[in-house]
């Protein structure tokens, strides 16, 4: 089972945290029920890289857990409940805390998503970029078909009760991905609770996967 269902996006969680909690949380229970019931082989997290809201970087599995948001705290503890069905019910688990993915069919809707997938509807209507604050803030972009094999790896892999960062490694500034895509841009407020950068520590996750 790999289990990507859920509410995302932050700024939204901010609004409405009961929602959040209830899909992302006790809905990962309800699907944890239905693995145990099914006997299945291995389930696979995607947990969310926001667990470790402003961290030191790069960031390792171990850091801190400071959740900045609802959204973050939702998917935290959806990977807590994922460990604990592990340990007491012996279902073989895995969790993938995801850094920022993007590629083909990045979600274009809405105005807090992924800032890949909202510049790509911005560019697709002939809109200016909205960038957050003065946009040399960084971000650990890793491509769709990478995050793929990642879940595939943890699926197929012997070891359970392992948490694995996914990301590419290698930091890219918004500004960078404005100059990719070409085109104006328009500049909104900082908001609080942002991380600078992120950048994952993708060691642990190369050396056993």
């Amino acid at each position: 089972v790999f289990h990507f269902a859920g509410i995302g996006d932050i700024v939204p969680s901010i609004e409405r945290p009961s929602d959040y909690m209830s899909a992302n949380v006790q809905g990962t229970v309800h699907v944890l029920e239905a693995a145990r019931a099914a006997r299945v082989r291995k389930f696979v997290y995607a947990a969310s890289s926001s667990c470790y809201g402003l961290a030191a970087v790069p960031t390792n599995e171990s850091a801190p857990i400071e959740p900045e948001y609802p959204y973050a705290l939702s998917k935290y503890q959806g990977e807590q409940a994922v460990l604990h069905w592990g340990r007491v019910y012996k279902t073989p688990v895995n969790s993938v805390r995801i850094f920022n993915a993007y590629g083909p069919r990045s979600k274009t809707s809405g105005a807090y998503g992924a800032v890949f997938g909202v510049f790509l509807a911005q560019k697709l209507v002939g809109k200016p970029y909205t960038v957050v604050g003065d946009g040399t803030q960084t971000r650990d972009f890793v491509f769709v078909t990478d995050l793929a094999r990642a879940f595939l790896a943890a699926a197929e892999t012997d070891r359970v009760q392992e948490i694995y960062n996914v990301g590419a490694g290698s930091p890219q500034s918004v500004n960078r991905l404005v100059e990719l895509l070409g085109g104006q841009v328009v500049h909104l407020p900082k908001r609080p609770g942002e991380p600078e950068c992120t950048w994952a520590d993708i060691r642990k996750i190369r050396a056993e996967l």
